[in-house]
């Protein structure tokens, strides 16, 4: 069990760090320290100030091209590895915040894309996305 519950605190360390650096960063700061807030009894805005700290060192880091990526996830790695110890109760709720910010247990890949549309008018859609669901597309009106 206690393999199990570093292997998450591992992966929650490493999905906060990435969270870090997203422009998605407020709402993911809100859901952790409501997670840190309710088990370790500290008020929200030390864990707010905790994180933000941890951006700051993080951004910082990347500015001047030195990598201290894995200090800061360390930091919380072992934050998290102490809290699930004294709470094993709260892997599953780790485990919801992650599926929330990682859908999937997936880390963000960024790919470039070039497209080029040629031919003339187009007189339909024309998507660029990395992934496409099923998409349904209505015949436009007058054009049967």
């Amino acid at each position: 069990m206690e393999t199990e519950l570093m292997a998450l605190a591992a992966a929650g360390a490493t999905t906060f760090v990435q969270q870090m650096a997203a422009d998605s960063w407020a709402q993911a700061r809100d859901r952790i320290v409501a997670f840190f807030s309710r088990r370790a009894g500290d008020e929200e805005d030390v864990i707010e100030t905790e994180l933000e700290t941890s951006r700051g060192e993080l951004t910082a880091a990347r500015e001047s091209g030195d990598d201290r990526t894995s200090d800061v996830e360390a930091e919380w790695r072992t934050r998290l590895r102490r809290t699930l110890l004294a709470d094993p109760a709260a892997a599953a709720e780790l485990r919801a915040v992650l599926d929330e910010l990682a859908p999937h247990g997936s880390s963000r890949q960024v790919a470039e894309v070039h497209n080029t549309v040629s031919g003339g008018v187009q007189h339909g859609p024309v998507i660029q996305a990395g992934t496409v669901g099923s998409l349904t597309f209505g015949t436009p009106s007058g054009q049967d």
